[in-house]
């Protein structure tokens, strides 16, 4: 299974900290951001990556080249104009040629990924409407995130805005899409997935379900969510050596 990378942010919240650079390549310890994601992936046996890149990218392409030196295979979808995150996949299609998983290039969960596509593909094929899987996670407050509407725990029936207090369940930037669920997006247009395609998908009368993930989960797009990140790559390696 490919993985797509949306890796194309501006970073505008993060441009206190990280001003030089995309976000992806936000220095954490002595690698930049995104190559956690892709050792997470090639670790689990995901090897096939296409990065969806627009601001910066010859900066992500000269860190990772073809991905032969990270022990991966990289694509690279480029946006001549910042499309969104829909807009993103809807130009990578090319690339795609059956289910795949997309990653938010500016979050991070410690998630097993085969399990996330086994219940994905195990849905899928009681219910061909389900039409994709969105990683999430219960967080005590949702009010930066938004939150997920769910039915019995697990169907996605709406996507609260950001704002509303109180705990719930937030998704968690990875995601199990099926191909056919790129027919949503028309091309070459500013598309946000959160914001309009999958709303526009329960609209239409498919299904998307809810994992829930239990891992470490932090959105890197903030000054607070950075320092998150590089403390818990800390312990983990104090942990290791």
């Amino acid at each position: 299974m490919k993985a797509l990378i949306l890796a194309g942010g501006l970073g505008t919240r993060l441009r206190s900290r990280v001003s030089d650079r995309p976000k992806p390549l936000a220095q954490v310890g002595d690698r930049p951001f995104l190559a956690y994601q892709i050792a997470q992936l090639r670790e689990q046996g995901i090897r096939e990556i296409v990065l969806c890149v627009s601001y910066l990218a010859d900066h992500i392409q000269a860190v990772f080249g073809d991905g032969s030196g990270w022990g991966v295979h990289i694509a690279y979808a480029l946006e001549t104009t910042r499309l969104g995150t829909a807009g993103a996949l809807k130009n990578a299609a090319p690339f795609v040629d059956g289910p795949f998983l997309v990653l938010n290039g500016d979050s991070y969960l410690d998630l097993d990924f085969a399990a996330l596509v086994a219940f994905h593909q195990e849905s899928h094929a009681e219910k061909p409407r389900v039409i994709g899987t969105l990683a999430s996670v219960e967080a005590p407050d949702v009010s930066a995130y938004g939150a997920l509407a769910l039915e019995d725990n697990r169907r996605i029936v709406g996507f609260q805005e950001k704002g509303r207090m109180g705990s719930g369940w937030i998704n968690a930037g990875i995601y199990v899409l099926e191909p056919e669920f790129l027919a949503l997006i028309p091309p070459e247009q500013v598309i946000s997935l959160e914001k309009e395609t999958f709303p526009q998908a329960l609209a239409q009368g498919y299904h998307l379900l809810a994992y829930p993930a239990e891992g470490f989960f932090v959105d890197i797009g903030t000054p607070v969510g950075y320092a998150q990140f590089q403390h818990y790559m800390e312990t983990q390696r104090d942990d290791h050596s």
